[in-house]
């Protein structure tokens, strides 16, 4: 599970110089976006990077993405994750999460699979994949939920939980 806030937009190792082992960039890039903290997390994407959901268009370049993430700092929206596995061989690192997307009251929470390639410290690659049919279940369960709350799911509660139930 990730949780807490960064201190700092640019995070640094316990050495004092920049952050640069990929699962250690990837898990302060999503303690980032869950504190709303978008310009810390551009901090940690490549000026090249290419934001991937599958399925929908690439999204290149540091502005762009940070431009996209922006709604997640706008009030009374937020985003929360929720790690159930995450792996890293070299600069390649994999992540199996609970993502949740909260607009007011809607609460959508959804499973999504990730791969980020990490060089020098920054995020370039950036994929995620995810179920449509998962998501419309998500945002039709957070509809449901504003007017029955019994009926909006818990987060997760350990990394053994069910992806996005």
């Amino acid at each position: 599970m990730v949780t807490g806030v960064l201190p700092d937009p640019a995070p640094v190792d316990p050495d004092g110089g920049p952050l640069t082992d990929p699962q250690a960039v990837v898990e302060a890039f999503l303690h980032a976006l869950a504190a709303s903290d978008v310009e810390g997390a551009a901090a940690l994407l490549a000026d090249d990077v290419r934001y991937v959901n599958v399925g929908l268009p690439t999204v290149r370049g540091r502005a762009r993405v940070a431009k996209v993430l922006g709604g997640l700092a706008k009030p009374s929206t937020s985003f929360e994750v929720y790690l159930h596995a995450i792996s890293a061989d070299g600069p390649v690192v994999l992540t199996e999460r609970t993502d949740v997307l909260v607009f007011g009251s809607l609460r959508a929470q959804f499973w999504v699979c990730g791969r980020f390639d990490v060089r020098d410290g920054r995020i370039e690659l950036w994929r995620d994949a995810f179920d449509f049919v998962d998501i419309t279940r998500a945002f039709l369960r957070g509809l449901a939920g504003m007017v029955l709350p019994g009926v909006r799911p818990p987060a997760p509660s350990s990394a053994d939980d069910p992806p996005g139930r």
